[in-house]
């Protein structure tokens, strides 16, 4: 399997290297020249298959030429063993044909979990056998950079720094991050917003001069293919659990970087029948904005209570941008340069492709309170807010109620009991045992301004050989 760059000036490279790349040279995201094709008596095969089994079938097209199959079947028994159900991604019914998939049964109690905890084995696996020093640099709105720690905090080969928006993460989400302990673990704290951190991030994969040529960056942000990679595995999973491939599916998915849902897409290309994909957002619309009106167009990034998706610039909707065009690299790098300062729209019959398969909405917090409880008064079933979004936006978009609607449970409520209490239900999300003493454990992280000399000289005279 090789990989090409979505801007076209980047050359195709194989696994290993996607891996520890991120960002191509050229600015763009890496893409599977092909992607592989199940028929839907393959697929109907695989019914009845323990998850990791299924995403051994599903996942090792994209690796063969990198990892010899016995290896990369353990990495997943390894990975998915961790899991707090043993179906590891359980389906929830909540009305007629309508469900939750839980993804936060990790470590972290976030989806995030299902592709960080998979590339933590990865990324041991590669540099051991180059036997290569790296360091990881990820941007997070609240659910990223606790799933990154905790899958890579034991890799002997990485030293790991997180930048996450100072006081626009949930008091969960940042203690999850700054009280696991190691020497090669650094968060910080940005003054300022996500699409901030992620900027930075950017800037430093495209320019890694500061590095002075001693190590390299690797991302865990879901510009890493491997992140989209593991998550596809899912809506297979849950197209199995309710009659797929015999009947087609629908998915509602919370989202701010396009990442989640991408997976889906490619799901569908790759033979699952799916019917419908909804993206779900809150008041921070970019995505809804163009999908319902073909107008891309960055606006202030607002505060909300649902602050995994309080992001501006999706970066995986580069992914998406790639295929609308006929993969023609020079015109998505075209769009893009012209949206950093001006609205703009993709031909009619490109845009009218999209919405063949795509829907959205977008849903404010006085709507995602409201979803929260009529959920839990309906079906003592509590959600997060990023979920209620999900919840809500299948809802207002559904097309046929014939098709399963499945909505993507994000993460656990006990991450975000501002947005719980404030939806008025009567019970307060506790944290699961692992997770008891969280507010009890020492917290370690820095502030820094919202400048990229300031953090990248922090990372130079932090990371283990400096």
């Amino acid at each position: 399997m090789r990989y090409i760059s979505t801007r076209g000036d980047a050359p195709s490279l194989g696994f290993e290297d996607v891996l520890l790349t991120g960002l191509a040279p050229d600015g763009g995201l890496y893409v599977p020249e092909s992607l592989p094709k199940f028929s839907l008596e393959e697929i109907r095969s695989w019914r009845g298959l323990s998850y990791s089994e299924l995403a051994f079938n599903v996942m090792y097209p994209f690796v063969d030429d990198a990892i010899p199959a016995d290896d990369f079947r353990a990495m997943l028994e390894d990975t998915y063993s961790e899991f707090a159900h043993q179906s590891v991604a359980p389906l929830v019914q909540l009305d007629s044909n309508e469900w939750v998939m839980e993804l936060f049964r990790g470590p972290t109690l976030a989806f995030k979990d299902f592709a960080l905890q998979l590339l933590g084995r990865l990324l041991d696996y590669v540099l051991e056998k180059r036997k290569q020093h790296v360091v990881i640099m990820g941007a997070t709105s609240g659910d990223t950079g606790s799933a990154a720690i905790e899958g890579c905090r034991r890799c002997e080969h990485v030293d790991i720094f997180i930048l996450h928006p100072h006081e626009r993460v949930s008091e969960v989400q940042r203690r999850q991050m700054t009280t696991v302990q190691g020497d090669n673990i650094h968060n910080l704290a940005i003054k300022g917003n996500f699409d901030d951190c992620q900027r930075m991030v950017k800037a430093s994969f495209g320019d890694q001069s500061f590095l002075d040529g001693k190590t390299q960056l690797v991302a865990v942000n879901s510009i890493n293919w491997a992140r989209i990679m593991a998550q596809i595995v899912y809506y297979f999973h849950a197209s199995l659990a309710l009659g797929g491939p015999d009947r087609s599916m629908a998915f509602s998915v919370p989202t701010g970087n396009f990442g989640d849902i991408f997976a889906g897409y490619l799901a569908r290309g790759m033979g699952l029948p799916i019917s419908q994909l909804v993206i779900a957002t809150n008041r921070n619309d970019i995505l809804h904005r163009f999908m319902s009106g073909n107008r891309y167009e960055q606006h202030k990034l607002e505060h909300t209570l649902s602050p995994s998706m309080d992001i501006m610039v999706s970066s995986n909707f580069e992914r998406l941008l790639f295929d609308l065009h006929g993969r023609d690299g020079a015109a998505v790098r075209d769009l893009l340069e012209r949206s950093q300062n001006e609205p703009v729209s993709i031909e009619d019959y490109r845009w009218k492709a999209a919405r063949k398969l795509f829907d959205s909405a977008a849903v404010d917090d006085d709507a995602t309170c409201q979803t929260i409880s009529d959920v839990f008064e309906k079906n003592e079933y509590l959600l997060d807010p990023h979920t209620a979004i999900g919840v809500n936006a299948a809802r207002s978009c559904r097309r046929d109620k014939t098709v399963p609607m499945i909505t993507l449970g994000t993460a656990h409520p006990a991450k975000f009991p501002d947005a719980v209490k404030k939806s008025g239900v009567s019970v307060e999300p506790e944290l699961p045992l692992h997770l008891a003493d969280l507010f009890d454990r020492e917290e370690r992280y820095t502030v820094l301004d919202d400048d990229l000399a300031t953090v990248q000289n922090f990372i130079l005279s932090h990371w283990k050989n400096s």
